[in-house]
């Protein structure tokens, strides 16, 4: 099982919500983003390893007409700054 974090989790979650409330099939999507059909999938699986990335969200922003803030929480996930600094 690939590790996930909190905030990666959110955004999934968030595009996730858009592609069902418009019926936006994951591999329709996938591939207007000019990706392998079966990325949106992957990303959603807790098996891969691929994620969005910035680049990512701004394709689907730019084909949904929304603004990339509509992907992230309204405030930073707190403790996650905490998890980093106390693995070194």
């Amino acid at each position: 099982m690939a590790e996930i974090s909190v905030i990666e989790q959110i955004v999934i979650d968030n595009v996730r919500k858009i592609l069902v409330g418009l019926e936006y099939p994951q591999d329709k999507l996938s591939v207007d983003m000019g990706l392998n059909e079966k990325f949106i999938g992957h990303v959603e699986s807790t098996k891969a390893k691929e994620k969005y990335n910035i680049n990512h969200l701004n394709k689907i922003a730019e084909l949904f007409e929304c603004s990339i803030r509509d992907f992230f929480p309204e405030e930073p996930i707190k403790g996650e700054l905490k998890k980093r600094i106390s693995k070194k």
